[in-house]
């Protein structure tokens, strides 16, 4: 299932955990966050997000923005939600990732129509999603930029960055470049402990 997408969610990779049964997969989900999902929840489409969907409903039922079209949130808007939320709801799932650890949005960003702005003005696409240049900094004009999903993986704190002939990728895109599963090469580089060149070159 890896690489199908599922509503919202698309197939990273099996976790190799099992519930109930069922083969439990992480999913990136269109917002930015990651979730586990059992198999059996996937296909049914008994869940196409990350909860995030049933969120923004709410939210749309609670909030007067001006930026709907034909009943639904413009996307910049979603990401706006999505960036307050992580930031300042501790009950949000991202909140550890972001509030808790310090991330926040600036005075200027608390303002909907503002972010937009400057999304509209500065990039922003279908597909793309907002990235901090510097992760340990908060949301602000000068600290973001609008990337792809693979852009922001690159950018992820927790990031193993592998050096190999001068080369300098991260995990994923070595996994990608040599044609070896993720979890495979993760596997033998940090539980089997093979040296970089054999666990890149088999």
């Amino acid at each position: 299932m890896t690489g199908q997408r599922f509503g919202r969610l698309v197939v990273l990779y099996n976790t190799g955990e099992r519930r109930g049964g069922q083969v439990v997969w992480r999913c990136h989900c269109d917002c930015g966050n990651e979730v586990d999902v059992r198999g059996g929840n996937l296909t049914s489409g008994r869940t196409t997000s990350c909860g995030c969907y049933n969120r923004e409903r709410v939210a749309e039922a609670h909030t007067v923005h001006g930026m709907a079209r034909y009943g639904k949130q413009h996307p910049v808007y979603d990401a706006w939600t999505h960036m307050i939320q992580r930031c300042e709801n501790p009950n949000d799932p991202a909140y550890k990732n972001y509030g808790a650890r310090g991330i926040t949005v600036c005075e200027e960003w608390h303002d909907a129509k503002a972010f937009i702005e400057w999304a509209l003005a500065h990039g922003w696409q279908e597909g793309l999603s907002i990235d901090r240049i510097d992760n340990d900094k908060g949301y602000s004009p000068d600290n973001c930029r609008w990337a792809t999903w693979k852009e922001q993986q690159r950018n992820k704190r927790n990031n193993h960055l592998i050096t190999f002939n001068r080369k300098t990728q991260t995990l994923a895109e070595w996994a990608e470049e040599v044609g070896v599963k993720r979890h495979v090469l993760n596997n033998r580089i940090n539980v089997l402990h093979w040296p970089i060149e054999r666990a890149l070159s088999i």
